[in-house]
């Protein structure tokens, strides 16, 4: 299988008949101008693909719980941004993802992983500026401090 295609949703719209041939080589990635890209795959190559991430993420899965630091260790070595947090961080870090992995293989739903993961290694990018952590550090002066609404519009 070659890479992915990219093309504009239009295309898709115009010239279905072009568009579906291009999945016997490959997935199609749909650029939406205002909207989240869609990704067109052949069912039989996404069972595979999912198949073969639960069945990842279930056998590293028993390897945390026969050794959990054996897993967490694997998962840092996959992620070499962590060395950039404190090394105070990097435990809380490698086991929240770890939790939030095993959890999607579980259940198949690994959004709430991903979102961990960018999350995590935006605060490790942080951790990268001295400057930028002293500053999110604080002190903080408390009369910079103004109340808001709720977004509701309570208080």
């Amino acid at each position: 299988m070659s890479a992915m295609k990219s093309l504009p949703f239009s295309e898709l719209i115009r010239k279905q008949t072009s568009v579906f041939p291009l999945l016997a080589d490959a997935d199609v990635l749909l650029e939406r101008r205002d909207a989240e890209n869609v990704v067109l795959m052949r069912d039989e190559r996404y069972r595979a693909m999912d198949g073969a991430l639960q069945l990842a993420a279930r056998s590293l899965g028993l390897v945390a719980k026969a050794n959990r630091q054996l897993a967490e260790d694997v998962l840092a070595e996959e992620l070499p941004w962590l060395r950039w947090l404190p090394a105070e961080h990097r435990p809380e870090a490698i086991g929240e993802l770890l939790d939030d992995l095993l959890a999607g293989a579980d259940t198949g739903y690994y959004l709430p992983f991903l979102r961990d993961l960018i999350a995590w290694k935006h605060t490790a990018e942080v951790y990268t500026d001295p400057a930028l952590v002293a500053q999110l550090s604080g002190p903080f002066d408390a009369s910079d401090f103004v109340e808001v609404d709720r977004p509701d519009g309570r208080t």
